[in-house]
């Protein structure tokens, strides 16, 4: 049987997850993006911190995918900010280049959902996405 609804009868059928990715390196950014919107999401990007904290509250994201070292403000302190703020905590994926085990285990004080080093294999950003919201 073949779908003949459109997009616009899809999505509101359908619940279209909301992710914020909040990354300052533009390639990493574009190319989650264009990963997650092949699965059907829908994309918000920020490339510093505070437009990350902005873009949360206004957007309201099912999850956000959220660099540790940018400028501006730090995926730490957009992290611990979030965690003050909402009353219902949003899903976070926490993505880093940084090795130390330290502040893995800082992140996940916080409350961080997951961690990923990169590089990442797309896959598994992916499997970690579906798990989170399917929870």
């Amino acid at each position: 049987m073949v779908d003949a609804s459109t997009p616009e009868e899809k999505s509101t059928t359908e619940t279209t997850h909301r992710i914020l990715v909040v990354d300052d390196d533009l390639e990493i950014g574009r190319t989650v993006r264009y990963a997650l919107e092949a699965k059907g999401y829908e994309v918000i990007n920020a490339t510093d911190g505070n437009q990350g904290l902005a873009l949360a509250e206004t957007e309201d994201p099912d999850l956000i995918i959220l660099d540790m070292m940018m400028p501006k403000r730090s995926g730490f302190l957009v992290l611990e900010k979030l965690r003050r703020s909402r009353r219902v905590p949003t899903r976070i994926i926490m993505i880093t280049a940084n090795e130390g085990n330290r502040h893995k285990e800082y992140a996940e004080t916080l409350g961080v959902d997951d961690y990923i080093r990169k590089p990442f294999q797309m896959d598994r950003l992916l499997e970690s996405v579906e798990r989170l919201l399917a929870s």
